[in-house]
């Protein structure tokens, strides 16, 4: 009997001993792990979005800092949702701390070395600047900046970053798609595109357009918002938000890995701004509130809200004339969803991107040839090899007007899993030390843009 016991004493401690081992080891992989994340008052779903992978280099421990609400608490509920999720789940362990002194406690304890800021941009500048000034990295959803004066301190928060040896990045998950990513990579191939043309400003060369919606599903779930996010005081105007997503695109495709200077470069030829209006049964359905909240007095006219949600910009960049708009609706249609237009002019094809009934309101990309000759049918043909390479997959399919470009469903990712690929590539930086010479003042020049494009609308009322 003895000897039994003995036995399973020792197969015990065994196995105790082997546990904790395990959970050395563990927690000794996780110490290697040089990244580690600040979520910083998440107040957008794309802070969540964030986190719907994990990184190799990034610890599972999240230091969440916030005031205490409905915001952080659905940020939270999205984290666990990946978390408990049946297909790759995440293994997050998030530490949170709420109160009202949450931005300095963060500052005081720093507890990881990359802030994620997604959430209400009222102070979003500011949090920015005091963390980059703390020598925290930051990762931040856009826009980075809502106004003039925002403007001026984002530039010191770039000065600053660089003094203090950080990264300052801004999310830009539209270059991830798949027909936005090939558009620009066509642009550069001379034998299909030729040279981008100048255009003018009744006729662009480049143009974007956004169409959104306020009321949608994410991650299988109708999307609630928070009701600051219908005051352009908190969350900017149409102007300045989703048009940072546009002006980027322009930016990278016309002018790929070339550093602008918004001073000599750009030229801002016009704007103007219009306001989405809803109903006080619409803005329950997305908000779950049953009142406007004071702060959205100011924006009723007969119990109807109206959100400057809306903005158009004309410009010139490097000589090229381009314009942008975006546009909110409440809901988009059954079977629709959010669209994208795009069209860039070339000397020998225009490269576009359509989003509409006709392509099931799925992006598709199409060339659209000026010469109809078998000459430059060849051309095309071989210099689209290029592509095929990098895409194996991707194939040109002849058209009246040209060719639309088939793109396998592998590639069509979707836009939550473009977060993880933006992380990825701003890890990539970060073990580099710096980002691409061009970013910072293309960067720079995008919010510039936005903000000026916004104080030039409003001067015009």
């Amino acid at each position: 009997m003895r000897k039994e016991l003995l036995t399973i004493a020792l197969l015990s401690a065994m196995a105790l001993n082997q546990g904790c081992s395990t959970k050395k080891e563990e927690a000794k992989d996780e110490a290697k792990k040089p990244l580690s994340l600040i979520v910083v008052e998440p107040g957008h779903f794309h802070a969540a979005l964030v986190q719907k992978s994990m990184y190799a280099d990034v610890d599972s421990v999240v230091h969440v800092y916030a005031s205490e609400g409905p915001d952080v608490k659905a940020y939270l509920d999205k984290v666990e949702k990946y978390n408990s999720t049946p297909e790759n789940p995440t293994h997050w362990k998030e530490e949170v701390y709420t109160g009202a002194d949450f931005l300095d406690k963060m500052l005081a304890e720093k507890k990881g070395n990359v802030v994620v800021l997604a959430g209400n941009n009222q102070k979003k500048t500011d949090y920015i600047k005091k963390s980059v000034d703390a020598g925290l990295n930051v990762l931040a959803d856009k826009p980075m900046a809502i106004d003039a004066a925002g403007f001026d301190k984002l530039k010191e928060a770039f000065a600053s970053a660089e003094k203090n040896k950080v990264l300052l990045y801004d999310i830009m998950t539209e270059r991830y798609e798949i027909t936005n990513a090939l558009q620009r990579e066509l642009a550069s191939l001379p034998a299909i595109f030729g040279e981008l043309q100048k255009g003018t400003p009744e006729n662009p060369a480049v143009v974007k357009e956004s169409v959104h919606h306020y009321f949608k599903y994410i991650s299988g779930e109708p999307l609630v918002r928070p009701t600051w996010f219908f005051d352009v005081n908190q969350q900017g105007e149409g102007m300045v938000d989703v048009t940072t997503h546009l002006i980027d695109l322009v930016q990278w495709s016309a002018f790929p890995d070339v550093t602008l200077d918004y001073g000599k470069d750009i030229e801002l030829l016009g704007a103007k701004r219009t306001a989405t209006q809803l109903t006080t049964s619409q803005f329950k359905l997305v908000t779950k509130s049953e009142t406007f909240p004071d702060f959205l007095k100011k924006d009723l006219k007969d119990t109807v809200l109206n959100v400057y949600s809306n903005g158009e910009l004309s410009y010139k960049l490097k000589g090229v004339h381009a314009k942008v708009s975006v546009l909110w609706n409440f809901q988009a249609p059954e079977g629709t969803g959010d669209t994208h237009y795009s069209i860039m002019k070339g000397s020998k094809a225009n490269l576009i991107v359509r989003q509409g009934k006709d392509q099931k309101f799925k992006p598709v990309l199409y060339i659209e040839a000026i010469d109809k000759g078998k000459a430059y049918e060849d051309a095309v043909a071989a210099a689209f090899k290029s592509v095929q390479e990098k895409h194996p997959g991707v194939e040109l399919k002849k058209i009246a007007a040209g060719w639309e470009i088939t793109i396998p469903v592998k590639y069509d990712t979707g836009h939550e899993s473009h977060f993880a690929q933006v992380a990825n590539k701003y890890m990539e930086y970060l073990k580099a030390g710096k980002l691409p010479e061009w970013e910072v003042p293309n960067m720079i020049a995008k919010y510039w843009l936005t903000t000026e494009a916004l104080k030039q609308a409003k001067e015009k009322k």
